[in-house]
């Protein structure tokens, strides 16, 4: 038998364990997602072992086995020389209640606070707008080489990482071929382009992916991670959105020392009034959210959108100790907003990772 036809016989095995019904260790789904990452298998066997997982559903230790080949073997990393916690906040998109992008100038406020900022993202998947769509129209290159971003990590306490440049081309040839959800929907959002990660806020479209995302991050050895999921008073409590909401109530699933807790919080915890829905939500183009995030770092603070943004930074903040409480934390980000700190971080953004001849 040659090692081709073994290597595809070995391979079908797994889709038959998976399709009865059987788990997976962490290694052997590395292995199997290795192999799908790699285009080492016939498509058709990829489809039929993607199709078969999510039917079975990931466990906790195969989803860290996919986020491990996916992190080993399609993940350009950057190893920014930082002192202390290194921060991301990203959205999966995907949510039911569109808002202006609030990760993005959320970034901008926690590393304007003092927090060192790898702000990852990607263009739209859902919805008007993604974090690249953004901050390209902002003044940002997505095909600046990945050593920009870390030379502005270093310098000046944030970076900007797109998806478009820190995934290589499995993932990317996966997400454009497939027309169905995969294990690749959850671990691509936990994807980390920096090394120095030790704290993340990652919301997510629904109470029991955010459950499964700070599971992941756990077992695969993140520091600290917050995942919220928020709603808005007069909406259908099965709606939400994946940033922590100042229309109403946030469910919130905390990783702090290795241990998992879910509790509750409301724009008054942030010390923030709740707010309409329609005042924060997204606008029909992505130029136009690009706007109303720049008017509100050049000093229109005192606004719905500026109560969105900053109590976001608050979370990551707070998680990364650098507040006693949410409305500390707050208070905080207001500040970097109202002083043109935000702002300051976003000149530099464009100044290191802009056009041509952008220098440090």
């Amino acid at each position: 038998m040659s090692s081709e036809e073994e290597a595809l016989r070995g391979f079908g095995k797994i889709i038959s364990r998976v399709a009865r019904g059987e788990e997976l260790s962490r290694e052997e789904a590395a292995d199997a997602y290795r192999q799908v990452i790699l285009n080492e298998q016939p498509e058709l066997q990829q489809g039929a072992f993607l199709a078969a997982h999510q039917a079975r559903g990931p466990t906790t230790e195969e989803f860290s086995g996919a986020w491990d080949a996916l992190d080993a073997h399609d993940t350009v990393k950057i190893h920014p020389r930082v002192d202390g916690p290194v921060g991301d906040i990203v959205g999966t998109g995907s949510d039911s209640l569109k808002t202006v992008n609030a990760s993005t100038p959320a970034a901008l406020i926690a590393a304007a606070c003092g927090l060192p900022v790898a702000k990852k993202g990607a263009r739209l998947v859902t919805g008007v707008s993604g974090a690249s769509d953004v901050l390209e129209r902002l003044g940002v290159d997505l095909e600046a080489p990945m050593a920009r971003a870390e030379a502005c990590l270093e310098a000046h306490g944030i970076g900007y990482l797109p998806g478009e440049a820190f995934l290589r081309s499995g993932w990317a040839r996966l997400i454009q071929r497939m027309r169905f959800t995969s294990a690749f929907n959850i671990v691509g959002p936990l994807a980390m382009p920096c090394a120095r990660t030790s704290h993340i806020v990652i919301g997510a479209y629904s109470p029991g992916v955010c459950d499964q995302l700070v599971a992941i991050l756990r077992e695969i050895g993140m520091q600290a991670a917050l995942a919220p999921f928020g709603r808005a008073e007069g909406e259908d409590p099965r709606f939400g959105m994946d940033e922590v909401s100042p229309c109403g109530p946030t469910r919130l699933v905390q990783l702090k020392a290795g241990r998992i807790d879910t509790f509750e919080v409301t724009p008054a915890d942030f010390g923030l009034p709740t707010r309409p829905l329609a005042q924060i939500a997204s606008s029909n183009r992505a130029e136009d959210n690009a706007q109303r995030i720049l008017a509100t770092l050049e000093g229109r603070y005192d606004t719905p959108e500026a109560d969105f943004f900053a109590m976001n930074a608050a979370a990551l903040l707070w998680l990364a100790d650098r507040a006693p409480s949410p409305a500390r934390a707050t208070e905080q980000a207001k500040e970097a907003l109202a002083t043109g700190g935000a702002l300051r971080k976003l000149d530099a953004l464009r100044r290191v990772q802009g056009g041509v001849g952008a220098v440090a």
